[in-house]
């Protein structure tokens, strides 16, 4: 039995295209092996969102050339989009693949094994403006959670961003494909299914019928199609008042919304060309909490754009403040080259960006213990997917995406419980799993 070893980096997107390369690999007759084992090929599933994940991805190609020279190298993802003569200039490669067309990797690589004589390098990555929705699906997930890509794409341009060019327009899967898949997952035992896109909010802007993304969620709602949905990174224009009204009483909806916000100030949100406000973000969020009570909030927040001076640093910690994120993943600004950010001027020392860094994760934490706290004070139970199980204690998630710690007798894992909360430290509540 043929074997081949694959490695994941970025995002859920990428996530789930990596678990659907994996069945397809499955099918036809490959063992999946861990990716640090001697196989026969290796997949390696790209990200570019910064030059350190450029970094990581190079490490990771040269890692499996080491491990086996003789096996086939493949490359796929978001850095094969981007940089597709850089990758083949690595030595060992000998397949690469962008953002288009993945699931190709089983077949290119089944053929440089069936003809080891004709190895050369070979790339297949081409233009993006004409492609639709590859199809794709995932059907064995983990009884907790699991993903489902239901949009590619992004057209909203960011200065900052190389992601957008290098996945190209706006494409959604077909609702009645999404639902299939989603219903699939859930008759395998899989509780809670994540809809997830580059763009997750954009879903259904390319579709020639009226429906988007609140419509879709209203239909898995009405069909009960799982135990639970939640959503993937949303830009924070596209949740407003129409979008709340529509799903504000769909029941299989968690209620968590992570945004991607990346700055509280309005002066860094113009030079980045985010098609939000400060205010309009806020009066989002601000609809939101009441209308779906009991609504968290997780999101992105970036430091160190071209230009942010003290003053607009400080905007982004006091609208972290304002909001209440139960959590934030807080990230220095990196500079792409070709994006037009790249070329701004004032350009931020990099000993600045770690020390707003530092002062916003401290921030953040703050903020979250706070969230947690009134979780706690609250005294109401909380509803939790039972993830990881070790010497009498559960890993877990609320609905609302608090991380919790719960004793309780072994064999529950995937189960969805109630649990009291009873106390906080370091960003986890721990709590009593009522019967």
């Amino acid at each position: 039995m043929r074997s081949v070893g694959l490695y994941t980096l970025g995002c859920k997107v990428s996530q789930y295209e990596t678990e659907a390369i994996r069945e397809a690999f499955e099918k036809r007759g490959f063992k999946v092996l861990p990716f640090d084992a001697f196989c026969d090929a290796y997949v390696i599933n790209t990200c570019t969102v910064t030059a350190e994940s450029d970094r990581k991805s190079r490490q990771m190609i040269r890692r499996a050339a080491a491990k086996n020279p003789g096996a086939v190298i493949a490359v796929v993802g978001c850095y094969s989009q981007r940089a597709p003569e850089d990758i083949l200039k690595i030595d060992g490669v000998d397949i690469v693949i962008g953002t288009d067309k993945k699931l190709d990797v089983v077949e290119r690589v089944e053929f440089l094994l069936d003809n080891p004589v004709k190895r050369e390098a070979f790339s297949y990555v081409g233009g993006l403006d004409e492609v639709t929705f590859e199809p794709m699906t995932v059907t064995k997930a983990p009884r907790t959670r699991a993903y489902v890509k239901i949009e590619d794409g992004c057209e909203s341009k960011c200065t900052y961003c190389a992601i957008s060019p290098a996945r190209g327009k706006v494409r959604s899967k077909l609702p009645e494909d999404v639902i299939s898949e989603v219903e699939a997952l859930y008759r395998s035992g899989t509780q809670e299914i994540v809809l997830t896109g580059i763009e997750t909010g954009s879903y259904g802007k390319d579709f020639d019928f009226d429906y988007d993304l609140g419509d879709l969620i209203v239909e898995l709602d009405r069909r009960g199609s799982c135990g639970r949905i939640r959503l993937g990174s949303l830009a924070p224009e596209l949740i407003g008042k129409a979008f709340v009204d529509k799903v504000k009483d769909a029941k299989i909806l968690a209620p968590h919304f992570h945004l991607s916000i990346q700055s509280g100030s309005d002066n860094v949100l113009r030079g980045m060309k985010r098609r939000y406000s400060r205010e309009m973000a806020l009066d989002n969020i601000r609809y939101i909490k009441e209308n779906i009570p009991g609504s968290c909030f997780t999101t992105d927040l970036m430091v160190g754009f071209p230009g942010e001076s003290e003053e607009d640093f400080l905007e982004t910690v006091s609208f972290a403040e304002e909001v209440g994120f139960i959590d934030a993943h807080v990230f220095a600004y990196s500079r792409r080259a070709g994006t037009p950010a790249a070329d701004y001027p004032n350009q931020i020392p990099e000993n600045i960006k770690r020390e707003r860094s530092a002062r916003l994760i401290a921030a953040k934490d703050g903020i979250r213990d706070r969230v947690l706290g009134d979780m706690v004070g609250r005294g109401e139970p909380l509803s939790v997917i039972l993830e990881t199980y070790h010497e009498g204690v559960y890993t877990a998630h609320s609905d609302t995406f608090a991380e919790i710690r719960v004793e309780g007798e072994g064999g529950l894992c995937g189960d969805m419980v109630s649990v009291m909360p009873l106390s906080h430290k370091d960003g986890i509540i721990f709590g009593k799993l009522l019967k």
